[in-house]
Parts: structure tokens; C-alpha cells; sequence
């Protein structure tokens, strides 16, 4: 009678779990599963919808060319609602109860800082797509590779195109105060004062506590100082909120220059139409670029969810295919050889190619160019550098009457 008051319950459980495997089709049982950590919800939920997007329809196509050696590959999305602590909860739930081989995803930076983090103690790999704060590739984190550029990248051709063309003494600089922001604006300040150039007013607001009087007070300080050009490094609404209004007050200075994330999305325009003509970014891709499957990625994409793709979701797209590429050439699905099979990942993909090097100041830092797009006639084009460029860039950048 002990035996079974303790056993039994435990033995039913066993019994019914071989049960249940029995009777699980083989197509389940031989899917490879990756836990996928995006913004589904929250401030930076555009981002990761576009994201999805791009990670489903790679997923697909992946699959429907036999998968990994005939066996399914499975996303399994977390949404992380744009928090850095519940990106790391579903970061170890993806671990601990979805049993992922590796991890993938991340887009802002103090939530993929977090990931990073958990993926580290747990020993797993993890493949940032998004998250560029300079900081996370420089822990020395053997288990974390990152596809995109950091953030202080985003600043140097921005610093480049200052300084070879426009040639202004003075900026502002307008950041969002995350990990993300702090980056760029550091980097960026940093950079001007190398070429000579004035930062006049360098201003963070939270994006959770961002009103339209706070814009007001931000731009009405900044125009005060008579900048030659003003950088912003915002997200969606931000970005779009903060070009209404500067347009409202009449303010043209010889350049508006956004620091990419949310000055580069389909939605930017729609939101402000007139407002961001000839409104410059950064961007970390552009379709024209001469990397295989670029174009053929961007139609691919606008034809199958009807709108238009940028830099997040190549990015995402790319990061999908160095995931099944990994899978293939892995000797085993354990972490340590899923780890050395990313570190010798060297492929092109739609987003440019990928290969990760380390050095004293990063690891596992894939190493890409930057580039300069504007909002010309309503299309975001690419303007620089120059070998690249698919339009001319236009300057002084006023404002449509």
C-alpha cells in the first residue's frame, strides 16, 4: 500500500506520457525547435510584428525545401512585451519548459541585454537579430552572436556624411533614454566632436512618459540653439510626434538626421506624409543594395502581407537562414555544437554577409557596412556613401512648402 501511495501517481504519469509519445505524429517529434524573443505588445510592438512577419515567411520557405535534413524547424514566439524583465522570464521559460535548442530574436536593447544574459547562464546559444547597444557583444559572452550592427556604427556614417557634405558646426541631439538611445547619442556626440562639429543641446526623454508638451519643451529648447542639424534617435510614435511638431513651428535647420529604428519604417510616412520629405536616417539595409535575394526579399515580403518592409525585418529574414544553415552543418543539436557551428558561419544572405569575429572590443560581432537613406517623394531611398547611392541625396533639406 506505500508503494502505490507514493508510486502511483508518478507511474501513471509515466505511462501516460509514452502514451501520448506514441501517439504523437513523427513529424512533431522531429521538429527542431528555436524560441524566438520579440515585442509582440507594448511601445516596440511594430517592430516585432514586422519582425514575425519576416521569421514566418523564411520559416516557410525553409520548411517547404525539406527543413534540416528532411526534419521541421519550429519557431516558438515569446512576446516580451518591450520589458527587459519579462524578456528574460520568457527567455528561461523558452529554456527551461519549451526545451529550445537555441534562441533567437531581440530588438530593443535592454531587452536583449537581458536575453543575452539568461542565454549565458544557461549556456545556450543565442542569435541577435536587432538589439545593438555596443555593450552586448563586449561581455566576453561566449554563448551570444549578433547578425547586425552595433549602434556605434549608426553614428560613424552619420558623422561621415556630416562631415564630407554638410559640414555643419552645430548639432542636437534628441534620444530615446534606453540602452539604445544612450548608445547612439553617446557615440554620435562623440564622433561630431572628433570632426569638429558643436554639440549644442543633447536631450533624453522616456518614451513611456512622452506627451506633446514634453516634445514642445525638447524642440522649443533646440531650436532656441540654432543647430545646423538635429539627430534623433526614436522609435514609431516618437519619431513621427516629433517631426509633427518641429514641421508645426516653422524650424529648418540645413538637416533633420534620424539614427534608424523607427525613421526607416513604411509607417513613418504614413504618419507623417509631407512632414518627413526629405527627412534623412540611418539604415542598416536598403533593397537596391547588391546582396543576393535583397530585392527578391523585399517583393517577396510587400507581396505577401501587402506592405512594405525595411532593415528590422531583413534582418529578422537573415537571421532565419543562418539559424537552419547552423542546423545543417551542426555534428550535433547539443548547445556547444550548435555554438561552434555558429562561430564558423560564413555565408551571404538578403541582409549582407554573415561571420562572426571577435576581437579585445567585441565577440561574436558580425562585421557590416552602414548606410544613409531619405524620404524622397515619399519612398525612402538610398543616398549614401556614394557607391551605393540610388538617388541623389537633397540638400538643404527644407521643409515642403
Amino acid at each position: 500500500m506505500l508503494y502505490t501511495s507514493i508510486y502511483w501517481p508518478s507511474l501513471v504519469a509515466m505511462v501516460l506520457s509514452i502514451f501520448v509519445l506514441a501517439w504523437t505524429p513523427a513529424s512533431a517529434q522531429q521538429r527542431i525547435k528555436v524560441g524566438i524573443v520579440l515585442p509582440l505588445t507594448g511601445s516596440q510592438s511594430f517592430f516585432g510584428e514586422l519582425e514575425k512577419k519576416a521569421f514566418d515567411l523564411a520559416l516557410n520557405e525553409i520548411n517547404e525545401a525539406g527543413g534540416i535534413d528532411g526534419r521541421k524547424l519550429e519557431f516558438i514566439y515569446e512576446d516580451d512585451r518591450s520589458t527587459p524583465e519579462v524578456g528574460a522570464w520568457v527567455a528561461a521559460r523558452l529554456i527551461e519548459i519549451d526545451r529550445v535548442q537555441m534562441l533567437a530574436g531581440g530588438y530593443s536593447s535592454s531587452v536583449t541585454a537581458e536575453v543575452a544574459r539568461v542565454a549565458q547562464q544557461n549556456r545556450i546559444p543565442f542569435l541577435i537579430n536587432t538589439g545593438s547597444a555596443d555593450g552586448i557583444t563586449m561581455q566576453g559572452w561566449e554563448y551570444v552572436f549578433r547578425l547586425n550592427q552595433p549602434a556605434s556604427e549608426y553614428s560613424a556614417i552619420a558623422a561621415d556624411f556630416l562631415n564630407k557634405v554638410v559640414q555643419p558646426e552645430t548639432v542636437a541631439i534628441i534620444y530615446e533614454n534606453s540602452a539604445f538611445g544612450r548608445s547612439q547619442a553617446r557615440f554620435f556626440e562623440e564622433a561630431c566632436q572628433k570632426a569638429g562639429i558643436k554639440p549644442v543641446l543633447k536631450e533624453s526623454y522616456d518614451q513611456a512618459d512622452f506627451k506633446l508638451w514634453r516634445v514642445m519643451q525638447i524642440l522649443l529648447k533646440a531650436k532656441h540653439e540654432k543647430p545646423d542639424v538635429v539627430y534623433m534617435v526614436s522609435y514609431l510614435l516618437d519619431a513621427s510626434l516629433i517631426m509633427h511638431q518641429a514641421r508645426a513651428l516653422s524650424w529648418a535647420p540645413k538637416l533633420y538626421l534620424g539614427g534608424g529604428a523607427g525613421f526607416t519604417l513604411p509607417e513613418f510616412y504614413e504618419l507623417t506624409r509631407e512632414e518627413s520629405e526629405n527627412v534623412m536616417t540611418v539604415t542598416l539595409w536598403h533593397q537596391t543594395l547588391p546582396y543576393p535575394g535583397a530585392m527578391e526579399y523585399f517583393t517577396k515580403f510587400k507581396e505577401h502581407y501587402d506592405r512594405e518592409t525595411d532593415y528590422h525585418g531583413a534582418q529578422a529574414y537573415a537571421s532565419a537562414y543562418v539559424i537552419a544553415d547552423v542546423f545543417k552543418r551542426a555534428k550535433s543539436f547539443g548547445a556547444d555544437h550548435l555554438r561552434q557551428a555558429l562561430q564558423e558561419t560564413d555565408m551571404m544572405t538578403p541582409f549582407g554577409p554573415v561571420k562572426f569575429t571577435s576581437d579585445d572590443n567585441k565577440s561574436n560581432q558580425n562585421r557590416l557596412h552602414t548606410y544613409l537613406g531619405q524620404w524622397i517623394n515619399g519612398r525612402l531611398e538610398l543616398v549614401w556613401p556614394e557607391n551605393v547611392a540610388q538617388k541623389r541625396y537633397v540638400l538643404p533639406a527644407d521643409p515642403p512648402q
